[in-house]
């Protein structure tokens, strides 16, 4: 049977309800393209229905992590008939039964593709595989040992992203498993074929494809590649943008937008060829413009101070009580110079702004907000319910200012000079977020993260700021401990 790009997966799809489908099926290549082509065959194999229930669709599909020990249960699953009717179909995913020692640069290039990326899950696993691959340990790959065990890239003059890896590993119980002998197995499975109406389809990272597994699959089942180019001739080059400009437009139609060129080239100089990040600002782009096409002018609103404030991404990690990237942010701005008190203050700002906008989900004004609204929504129905929230907050700033102040006892001809200091001090406070912000995006942001912490986690939250705060100014503690204890609070579930 034959090898087929992922372009063409659509006809084989619909030649394939004539004639049936492959026993077997292997997608390799770029992750997010994969991830299309897997979800658009699984919806072919076991297609959506009124009578298909929820229990069926369990029953007849299983999913199994694509280690080598786990290739066994996979294939006896696939031999096993469903309890249902209709066809069954197990999933083998991540699969690294097709890596091979010779391709291991390609597998460490890819690890360091995910870390980049930072999908440190995904990097960590690839890289314990890898090592499991070349029979080697943590210890074989330390500092001291790697130039003589692994080789990398000549021009990688700076290889700690292993040792952050390692470190990963070792933090969350990723371990390098015994190498098994799999391959010989799964040979025999796909050589003596599943039942009838039973399909297993297999996903990879990389593939090797010189070995004899890989040839038995191409000859008895359907391999679908989802390579994409990475060298820097035009020919490839224009590959790449194009496989960019096809998502794109996918994503675009369905949103009813388009995009100018001059915005197209403002993201693609930004990510370059990062599938998975250029579509996500995309759709980042489509939620924030309430207008038809997508400018230049936001991209530059919305994406690039992303890219320039490493600030921002530490202070959004933290919000999205994401400890992985909260941790990987503040080694970076550390890393750059920024002061621990800095780094303090920015998530002190952060949460503070939360629980300002905390205090509006919990208002009368609560009923015109609500999980999930899109952009457009918010700005019609709740930011205006914000801005009468913070007018009414704001008028009782000042009765509590004239109270404490004694002011409400003044003369009478004072009226025009309180007026204006009032108001001075209604702009500067910090207890208004919408009348400070020049857009209503980041109010947007910031009220779905405020969904993500209860008033008594953000109460406690402030507790751990506050005692930071002291520990950084008065005691030896090491400041970067200090503040990995105050995300690890922060962001841990209660």
């Amino acid at each position: 049977m034959p090898e087929i790009n992922y372009k063409e997966l659509k006809n084989h799809i619909k030649d394939a309800k004539e004639t049936g489908f492959s026993p077997v099926y292997l997608i390799h290549g770029e992750d997010l393209l994969c991830k299309t082509a897997f979800e658009e065959l699984l919806n072919a194999l076991l297609p959506k229905s009124s009578s298909n229930s929820l229990l069926s669709e369990s029953l007849n599909y299983d999913v199994i992590d694509g280690v080598n020990e786990n290739i066994f249960d996979a294939v006896e699953r696939a031999n096993t008939f469903s309890f249902m009717s209709g066809r069954k179909v197990v999933a083998f995913t991540d699969s690294n039964i097709f890596y091979s020692k010779e391709s291991h640069a390609s597998l460490l290039e890819k690890v360091k593709e995910f870390y980049d990326r930072k999908d440190m899950k995904k990097a960590a696993n690839l890289f314990a595989s890898t090592m499991s691959l070349l029979g080697l340990s943590f210890d074989d790959v330390d500092k001291k040992n790697r130039s003589k065990s692994i080789k990398i890239d000549a021009a990688e003059s700076d290889d700690s992203w292993i040792d952050d890896i390692i470190s990963y590993c070792l933090d969350n119980n990723v371990s390098i498993s015994e190498s098994i002998e799999s391959a010989p197995f799964f040979l025999k499975a796909i050589d003596k074929g599943f039942p009838e109406g039973n399909h297993m389809v297999v996903t990879a990272q990389l593939v090797d494809k010189r070995l004899i597994l890989y040839k038995a699959l191409k000859e008895k089942g359907i391999i679908i590649d989802c390579q994409v180019p990475k060298g820097e001739s035009k020919n490839e080059k224009s590959v790449r943008e194009n496989i960019i400009r096809e998502r794109m437009n996918e994503i675009l139609t369905k949103s009813g937008k388009t995009i100018d060129n001059d915005a197209y080239l403002a993201m693609y100089e930004m990510t370059g060829f990062d599938l998975r990040t250029f579509l996500n600002n995309l759709e980042k782009l489509i939620t924030y413009t309430d207008k038809n096409e997508i400018t230049a002018e936001d991209v530059k609103t919305v994406l690039k101070k992303t890219k320039l404030d490493p600030i921002y991404e530490f202070t959004n990690a933290v919000s999205n009580r994401n400890i992985t990237d909260s941790l990987l942010y503040l080694d970076s701005i550390l890393y750059a110079g920024i002061h621990p008190l800095q780094a303090l203050s920015a998530i002190i700002n952060q949460i503070r702004k939360i629980i300002c906008v905390k205090g509006f989900s919990k208002s009368s004004y609560s009923k015109t907000w609500e999980a999930g609204f899109p952009y457009p929504r918010f700005v019609s129905v709740t930011k205006p319910a914000l801005d009468k929230y913070e007018d009414e907050l704001s008028n009782h700033i000042e009765s509590w200012d004239d109270y404490l102040s004694g002011e409400q006892h003044a003369d009478n001809n004072c009226d025009q000079k309180k007026k204006t200091a009032k108001k001075k001090s209604k702009t500067g406070t910090d207890l208004l977020i919408a009348k400070n912000s020049k857009s209503p995006y980041p109010l947007w942001e910031l009220i779905k993260k405020s969904e993500k912490f209860s008033m008594d986690e953000l109460v406690f939250a402030f507790e751990c700021l506050k005692n930071a705060d002291l520990h950084l100014k008065s005691s030896v503690q090491n400041p970067k401990m200090v503040l990995e204890n105050v995300i690890l609070n922060i962001c841990r579930r209660s």
